[in-house]
């Protein structure tokens, strides 16, 4: 809180209530109005408000400008309840022409303990362009456009204050201004507060709780955000446009802003640059944009680029669906860069890329829709995916190719198409909406669940299936549709729908220490249990279990011409994923040519596997301090392991602090250490595990 210390020569009282302009302004015998107080010559002073409603019914004359160095006071304590400011007139800007004002701050002038309210419809509550005066303590509620409009040069203090219903906007800093947004609370704005121009405040410190956005920022804006917490906003956290360029943070100064719950976005970035974000509390998967995360230890360089072939797709839920259909030419974007993946997509755009996803012979022969024409873009398309039966006519013999598809149309297509069976309808009690299936769609709909073509985004519960799907659920859904046919490789995310956690149950399992990474595992359908339906984790995992599994879960890009090894064979069951794995840079063969996959797999080697599998930056070696064994890790090995333990991967059960490297890794260490990475690059949420060994 900003306390004001009034050492001024002079006070003048203002009670709207009982007092008279004709009076002296003293306590006894106050002023009317603040409009007669300002006329008084004398500076410094202090004008001190009492109770009541400050307006054009009771004589002010707007706006107020408060002139060098006075002092306008209310109440602090209570945020100026009870002592309200409430009105509008004209004022010239030197640099915005004419606008609707109530009070215009000038050099070093200060408000405190006030209630400011413009109620026109285009209003500003203060103006401050080019000076440096002080608002602590406020409320500003209910002005029709913005609360306080900053501009120029200013350098304004703005502290503790409360940004409440407002129109357009709590706070606008534009121009070059500069100044400190400290302690305050921007509460149910449309807009919590809007940086543009060449503003670069400092923002520290305030909480942006329930605006629609609670910042955003455009043009040249480089603000300071320092310890925010932005939570429960409608649509974005942080929205940045133009060639805005926060700073949220650094190695030296992390950031400290928590994002969370926010209704679309934590973060949207949708300017061409790389923000950087160090020691913010983010959830990856509400982030738009390009954004960097940096590992904020000093001297520590290691960083995870979220990126993507698409301006809009960095961060986003669906983006390793999308690139892996882009990859393979089966989903495109559009002209401008972006792949708009909250747009919905025409039952047209469906069939197009059903077609491209799906080379299935041609079943029963269909007739033709009698609203597709030979000219039309997507015919041969249309006909080509009903020939696979992936999609139908409606009973008037119309196809409607123009019409938006929704999320129940997919499903039961891809169920139809890829001619799955096996649905049970009591499986549909993983949704809570289950009620809005549509009876005919209710067995497909099972069928899907069960093989986990399902993705449902923020909510697994909610299918809801009568919404159009976007483009980014098309994705998913299709990509689920390659895995369940055995064509494409799962890809790790929270949002699949998998019922199929039997083993999840097993007592063995529940117990363990390792029960949150399994579970989350089986959850996402990236691993499974023995032939007896148990996990066993703590049994040992052979390289051949270790490569199968990083292959699923990290699906990795080749970097490494394929190696045929002398003892697995093409009919071996893991040959393929040792061969992903392999060209991925997640394991590699012995001198001999040999793979060994039935070989046990040692805990060092998990680590330094994962670590050049992900090609992460090597850390500084002291991060190993921590471990009490860490005299016994290899040299070769040293550097591995302490990038590991710097990304939080390491997972040490029963002490945390011990690594033991050359001990056989088993089931449930490697689950954990696997599902680590997995946080490490972004593609899971975190799990509170105190196994997780933590340098500090």
């Amino acid at each position: 809180m900003v306390n004001s210390t009034v050492v001024a020569t002079l006070t003048i009282y203002v009670n709207p209530t009982i007092g008279n302009d004709a009076n002296a302004g003293t306590r006894l015998n106050p002023y009317k109005t603040i409009t007669r107080a300002l006329k008084v010559t004398t500076t410094p002073k202090v004008i001190q408000l009492a109770c009541g409603t400050y307006n054009t019914a009771s004589g002010e004359i707007f706006p107020l400008v408060i002139p060098v160095g006075v002092m306008l006071i209310g109440h602090e304590a209570t945020k100026g309840q009870g002592i309200v400011i409430s009105g509008s007139g004209k004022y010239e800007s030197e640099s915005f022409g004419i606008q609707n004002i109530t009070l215009v701050l000038l050099n070093y002038a200060q408000l405190m303990g006030i209630t400011v309210v413009n109620p026109t419809k285009k209003g500003t509550g203060v103006w401050i362009e080019s000076t440096s005066p002080t608002l602590a303590n406020n409320t500003f509620i209910k002005c029709g456009r913005e609360a306080v409009f900053v501009s120029g040069s200013a350098k304004p203090l703005i502290q503790d204050n409360v940004f409440l219903q407002n129109g357009v906007s709590g706070l606008v800093m534009a121009g070059d201004s500069k100044g400190e947004v400290l302690d305050n609370l921007f509460q149910k704005n449309l807009l919590g507060m809007a940086i543009s121009d060449t503003a670069e405040p400092l923002v520290a410190n305030n909480t942006f709780l329930e605006n629609r956005n609670a910042i955003a920022l455009s043009r040249n804006a480089r603000p300071i955000l320092r310890n925010n917490l932005i939570e429960n906003n409608t649509q974005t956290g942080l929205l940045v446009n133009g060639n805005a360029a926060p700073d949220l943070g650094s190695p030296q100064d992390p950031g400290g802003n928590i994002f969370r719950q926010n209704g679309q976005f934590d973060i949207q970035n949708t300017t061409s640059l790389h923000l950087s974000s160090v020691g913010n509390n983010l959830n990856s998967t509400q982030i738009k944009g390009m954004i960097e995360f940096i590992n904020q230890k000093e001297n520590n360089q290691n960083s995870v680029l979220i990126n993507t072939t698409f301006s809009d797709m960095a961060g986003h839920w669906a983006m390793a669906f999308v690139e892996a259909l882009h990859k393979k030419n089966l989903m495109n974007g559009f002209p401008d860069g972006t792949f708009r993946p909250d747009a919905p997509i025409t039952r047209a755009e469906y069939a197009d890329i059903i077609a491209r996803s799906f080379q299935l012979p041609s079943g029963k022969k269909i007739r033709k829709f009698t609203d597709v024409k030979r000219g039309f873009w997507a015919s041969s398309a249309i006909e080509r995916a009903a020939s696979m039966e992936f999609i139908s006519a409606f009973p008037d013999g119309t196809f409607r190719p123009m019409q938006n598809l929704t999320r129940v149309q997919a499903i039961v297509s891809l169920v139809n198409g890829l001619k799955l069976s096996g649905g049970n309808p009591n499986i549909l009690n993983v949704f809570g909406d289950s009620a809005q299936i549509p009876s005919a769609a209710t067995n497909a709909v099972a069928v899907a669940t069960k093989n986990l073509l399902i993705v449902n985004y923020p909510e697994i519960e909610q299918l809801e299936p009568l919404r159009d799907i976007t483009r980014a659920e098309v994705a998913a859904c299709i990509y689920q549709g390659l895995v369940a046919s055995g064509i494409e490789l799962p890809i790790a995310s929270p949002y699949i729908v998998n019922p199929n956690v039997e083993i999840a149950s097993d007592t063995e399992v529940m117990t363990h220490w390792a029960a949150g990474f399994i579970q989350a595992l089986l959850k996402m359908g990236l691993t499974h249990g023995s032939a007896h339906e148990t996990f066993e984790p703590d049994k040992p995992i052979t390289r051949a279990q270790y490569a199968a599994l990083v292959a699923v879960c990290f699906n990795p890009t080749p970097k490494h011409p394929a190696t045929e090894f002398t003892d697995v064979q093409k009919d071996f069951w893991a040959y393929n994923a040792i061969k992903i794995a392999a060209q991925g840079g997640f394991v590699g063969g012995f001198r001999d040519r040999t793979f060994r996959p039935e070989q046990n797999v040692l805990r060092l080697q998990v680590i330094v596997s994962l670590v050049n599998g992900l090609g992460l930056k090597a850390a500084d070696n002291n991060s190993l301090l921590g471990l009490s064994d860490h005299n016994i890790i290899p040299n070769y090995a040293r550097s591995a392991v302490a990038t590991a333990t710097q990304n939080k991967i390491v997972v040490n059960y029963p002490d945390p602090k011990q690594f033991n490297p050359n001990r056989e890794a088993t089931r449930g260490e490697v689950a954990a250490m696997v599902y680590q990475a997995l946080v490490a690059v972004r593609q899971t949420p975190t799990i509170n595990s105190p196994y997780i060994f933590s340098h500090s």
